[in-house]
C-alpha cells in the first residue's frame, strides 16, 4: 500500500472525499515528523510507538580496501509495534 491507497482506503472507510482525506493523511504524518524533529516519542496505543534512536560516531573498516573509515552519529527512526497490531498480523 502506499499514498495514494491509503488516501483512498481513509476516504472510503470515512466517508471523506479524497481531497479532505489527503489533507487529513498529510497532517497526521506532518504531526508525527514534527514531533520527532523535536525529539518526542509519538504514541499510539495499539498500534505501536515512534521514536527517535541515536547512533554514535564509530571507525569500521572498508572491506574492500581495508582502510579505517569513520561512520558519522546519526539519528534513525525507531518503530516498535503496539500489541494489538502485533496480535492482528499473527
Amino acid at each position: 500500500m502506499n499514498k495514494t491507497d491509503l488516501i483512498v482506503s481513509v476516504a472510503e472507510k470515512t466517508g471523506l472525499s479524497k481531497a479532505n482525506a489527503k489533507k487529513a493523511v498529510d497532517a497526521v504524518v506532518e504531526s508525527i515528523s514534527d514531533a520527532l524533529i523535536a525529539n518526542e516519542k509519538v504514541i499510539l496505543v495499539g498500534f505501536g510507538t515512534f521514536s527517535l534512536k541515536e547512533h554514535c560516531e564509530r571507525t569500521a573498516i572498508n572491506p574492500a580496501t581495508k582502510a579505517k573509515i569513520t561512520v558519522p552519529a546519526k539519528k534513525s527512526v525507531k518503530f516498535k509495534v503496539g500489541r494489538e497490531l502485533a496480535d492482528a498480523v499473527k
